[in-house]
């Protein structure tokens, strides 16, 4: 349990509630040609930008944890940096240096599931992302943990990879399946096999989250396990087959099986081990109670669930404690936002639809997925459409801020918080158009909680997790030009950007308090000193800065 906050003696509270509004996948880009932010008509938010006080803040890299500045913010540590203040060593990280150190190989999981085959002469599998996005899997960290598994003994091993084209570029599978099949023929011998078992698009099968579409589960556990499904000889056959058949970019591409004479190479059997290898949770949460859960599993039929010893790459939900196995141990977020402002009998609100509902709940408050006070908290989902995001790009950011407006009008919140997913679940598709109409769906969302603040006395801190609709077409890194597709057009980029992103200040009842300039060269950690300083509050020892600077 944490103390109350003490109060903040530069500032008191607002007579109205504090707004933290997380535009999710919205950042500055570097470049005017795909930056869907610029080219977006956004006169709410351009007026904000204009008008008060405005400063870009580090949403990747070590700023939320990441290993180096070169990897990509996401949604997960985004909302753990924001909600918690301060910055925590992040899967990617963890995982890298557990691997490298050799204690994820000398933990009891990995010889349990190394024993398990050798004693059994059964199979290890992994599942899981195939690429090096770093945002829920590296390809390396694979690759060690196959070395590793000959080496301990284990005589057969089979991988189902899913293809990204999200967090890596849309079609740029064949530059990790190929290479990697390699990697499995030069480590096989004649008492060890090492192959490509299944696959499909990260967006089709398996990797679910939020319960938002059980099939892709349902068809991801036919096609790893049972091995049902179109099959091919090779995983190079069946990308390039159903990428012609279906003009399908990586992310979406059907599933598929590898056969040899007939017979699926890699099915899932009793006394199997199996490791989902992706190190960030909300996507494997799924997957992990289908093999974990009993007789009263009810989201879909299995049809047979085989005995096999089960670890996911780190521990996915530390409240549930899923999965109960686990190679490497998380981050121990403590002390969050959250937990603050319920010991200090702080109201609060959060709410987004249920694409990124988990992320304004569970990662923003620490990887815990309750309440920490049921009475003085809130959580709210809105229900996201079942279908492509492209073709509805203002997703459900009316009927948030409808509800959002509604509960401003009670007065009995102190603090809401919210998440727009538009700006990343569009962005992710890699349609620019749908992004630009996304971004303006959102601005309008934007001017209409405006009013309802300045009539209730609140405050309005605008930001983002990270970036990503600024930075929709692929460039080249030395001249900065737009790289071309084979029909010439610019070449979409759906993965996350390295730009910084908004913050801005809307306190229409600001008394002059602090100064109108900003503080810079601050991560989105900051964003909860922030915060609590606007609630009237000291934020605790040891959180990052706030962005205010008292005059």
């Amino acid at each position: 349990m944490v103390e109350p906050l003490k109060k903040n003696s530069s500032m008191g509270k607002r007579k109205g509630p504090v707004l933290l509004i997380i535009m999710d996948g919205v950042g500055y880009g570097k470049y005017e040609q795909g930056d869907g932010f610029r080219a977006a008509l956004t006169p709410n938010l351009d007026g904000l930008m204009a008008d008060h006080p405005t400063v870009k803040m580090k949403a990747h890299g070590k700023a939320v944890g990441l290993p180096s500045d070169e990897d990509m913010g996401n949604s997960e540590v985004g909302h753990n940096a924001i909600g918690c203040g301060r910055v925590f060593a992040q899967g990617a990280k963890l995982v890298s240096a557990s691997i490298e150190t050799g204690k994820m190989f000398s933990g009891d999981t990995w010889n349990k599931l190394a024993s398990n085959c050798r004693d059994k002469d059964s199979t290890m599998h992994f599942i899981g992302l195939l690429s090096d996005g770093n945002v829920h899997s590296h390809i390396n960290h694979l690759r060690k943990m196959i070395e590793k598994a000959k080496e301990d003994g284990v005589k057969t091993v089979r991988v189902h990879a899913l293809l990204d084209g999200r967090d890596v570029g849309e079609t740029s599978a064949l530059d990790y399946f190929d290479p990697f099949e390699d990697f499995c023929k030069e480590l096989s011998a004649d008492d060890f096999s090492a192959r490509i078992a299944s696959g499909g698009g990260r967006m089709v099968i398996t990797m679910d989250r939020y319960g938002a579409n059980w099939n892709m589960v349902k068809l991801g556990w036919d096609t790893h396990v049972l091995g049902l499904g179109r099959s091919f000889s090779t995983s190079h056959e069946a990308i390039e087959t159903l990428r012609e058949e279906s003009g399908a970019i990586d992310q979406d591409l059907p599933a598929f099986v590898i056969a040899e004479d007939g017979k699926p190479v890699g099915t899932i059997e009793d006394g199997d081990s199996v490791v989902f290898f992706n190190f960030r949770g909300d996507r494997a949460l799924e997957i992990t109670k289908a093999f974990e859960s009993g007789d009263d599993f009810s989201e879909f039929d299995r049809k047979r669930v085989p005995a096999v010893e089960y670890a996911g790459m780190m521990e996915y939900d530390g409240d549930l404690h899923i999965p109960a196995q686990y190679l490497v141990s998380p981050p121990a977020i403590d002390r969050t936002m959250s937990e603050y402002l319920a010991a200090s009998g702080v109201k609060s609100f959060a709410i987004s639809e249920t694409q990124k509902y988990g992320h304004v709940t569970y990662f923003f408050n620490g990887n815990k997925l309750g309440k920490f006070d049921e009475e003085l908290e809130t959580f709210e989902e809105i229900l996201s459409d079942v279908v492509p995001f492209e073709q509805r790009p203002w997703m459900k950011c009316a009927d948030i801020t409808d509800r959002v407006l509604e509960v401003i009008d009670t007065g009995e919140y102190d603090f809401i918080r919210m998440n727009y997913p538009n700006g990343d679940m569009v962005g992710h598709t890699g349609v620019f158009p749908a992004v630009v109409c996304s971004l303006e769906g959102l601005d309008l969302c934007i001017g209409r909680l405006r009013k309802a603040v300045e009539e209730a006395g609140g405050v309005m801190i605008i930001s983002a997790d990270h970036g990503n609709s600024d930075d929709m077409y692929e460039h080249d890194k030395k001249t900065g030009d737009v790289k071309k597709n084979d029909l010439g057009k610019p070449k979409a980029k759906t993965a996350h950007s390295l730009n910084p992103v908004p913050c801005i200040i809307y306190d229409p009842a600001g008394k002059g308090e602090y100064k109108a300039q900003l503080k810079e060269g601050l991560g989105i950690s900051s964003l909860a000193a922030t915060t609590l300083e606007f609630l009237g509050f000291e934020a605790p020892e040891g959180y990052d800065p706030s962005v205010l600077e008292y005059k």
